[in-house]
């Protein structure tokens, strides 16, 4: 945890630094004619974005100090030359916006032209629109400061390797893949880009699918009841474990499942952990789509968002094989409060450890193993909740009393 703040820290020091750099960007009419290339970056014409990216020192890439937190990409990003702010990369959303209480705070007056300026290079932009993100911030447990929209991912070719939390930005111009990922023409979906995946339902039913690429969703694989009902991938027999999503429609009941597989190019993984929901985010209004794939399925992959090239790359990074760790609580958590260090929790299924331990919604998590609240993030609430056979003692708030209680971790799914 110290070491996640030390390199959100580190972050912003090396945004900061790009600051005297994107001030010359500012002067510029023209991108430089000296470009470097290498065997994975060549020159070949994209569509021309709407905003065309600088770098710095005649390059074309850039590497972000960007940060994780729970599968969802943050990059660190100036206007002009504000104080840096964590932009999350959003590929469901279609515009770039600044949250309004983060652009009071830098000093930014939303909706005029800035220059979005980031480690190594800037790309301009005649609006920034502001836009609160009212859950988000008790979804992920970091406070909003921004969305990352396609607006700007038409404009550069973002790699996001999510195995060992890296970024690199591209010029469009000066790029071109040759690795060993598979690559999907780019096809959208309600703004969201679409790829085309395999997978193996609870019944062993072969099933080959459109699924929507969500980076701002935390859960792995989201499947459309609407779907499964039709195609008839959930037995009639068996009882699926209930489960609740804070982030679906602001939080919804869903059923969990284990896929025997999922496949994404040629890289299938066994148990894949996959939600049933009734949200509109199951299938972003598209009929077409059996679901929506997110975080916990992309931590697999370095994935390359080119659309500018009118394609997006999977590429299964050393995770891929990792076993899918449920929550083995019971217990949905989200994040409240000053510095969001009061974990409330917002739904406890019957059953469960959490139930039989005695909690309840609206209790709060003062502390965990003798570990207080300050100490802890809500990623790091979720992460020792999928433990199995642990014990934990938790320090529960319940209006104004305080009380100890212990609660066995067993797997659920």
């Amino acid at each position: 945890m110290n070491w996640n703040r030390r390199r959100m820290s580190l972050g912003f020091v090396l945004s900061g630094l790009c600051l005297c750099l994107g001030a010359r960007l500012l002067a510029q009419n023209q991108p430089s004619q000296n470009q470097t290339k290498t065997a994975a970056v060549v020159p070949q014409p994209p569509a021309k974005p709407a905003n065309r990216p600088r770098f710095d020192f005649g390059g074309n890439a850039a590497a972000i100090p960007a940060t994780f937190i729970q599968n969802v990409a943050f990059f660190p990003i100036s206007l002009n030359q504000s104080k840096p702010s964590l932009f999350a990369v959003d590929t469901s959303a279609s515009v770039t916006s600044i949250d309004p209480s983060r652009a009071a705070e830098i000093g930014i007056a939303p909706n005029r032209g800035y220059w979005l300026v980031f480690l190594g290079g800037a790309i301009p932009f005649a609006s920034v629109p502001a836009a609160a993100r009212g859950d988000f911030a008790a979804q992920i447990g970091r406070p909003y400061e921004g969305t990352l929209g396609v607006d700007f991912l038409s404009a550069v070719v973002a790699e996001l390797d999510f195995g060992r939390e890296t970024a690199r930005i591209f010029d469009p111009a000066a790029y071109k893949y040759s690795g060993k990922g598979t690559v999907f023409p780019l096809r959208l979906s309600n703004g969201m880009p679409v790829i085309r995946a395999k997978f193996v339902s609870p019944r062993g039913k072969d099933v080959e699918a459109d699924f929507a690429v969500d980076t701002s969703m935390i859960a792995g694989i989201v499947i459309s009841e609407k779907f499964a009902g039709a195609r008839k991938l959930i037995s009639s027999h068996g009882k699926p474990m209930k489960g609740y999503d804070p982030q679906l429609t602001g939080g919804e009941d869903v059923s969990l499942f284990r896929l025997k597989s999922f496949q994404i190019g040629h890289s299938g993984a066994p148990d894949i952990v996959a939600e049933f929901s009734r949200s509109r985010l199951a299938d972003a209004d598209d009929p077409k789509l059996a679901g929506v794939i997110g975080g916990a399925m992309l931590r697999r992959f370095s994935v390359v968002l080119d659309y500018p090239h009118q394609q997006i790359i999977f590429d299964a990074n050393s995770r891929f094989k990792d076993y899918d760790e449920e929550d083995k609580s019971g217990v949905a958590v989200v994040a409240k409060g000053p510095g969001l260090k009061t974990f409330e929790i917002v739904h406890v299924e019957p059953g469960t450890p959490g139930a039989q331990a005695g909690l309840q919604k609206g209790d709060v998590i003062a502390g965990i193993d003798e570990e207080a609240a300050a100490d802890l993030t809500l990623a790091s609430v979720r992460n020792l909740f999928r433990q199995v056979g642990h014990t934990y003692k938790l320090l529960i708030q319940r209006g104004d009393q305080t009380k100890q209680v212990s609660v066995q971790m067993r797997r659920l799914l």
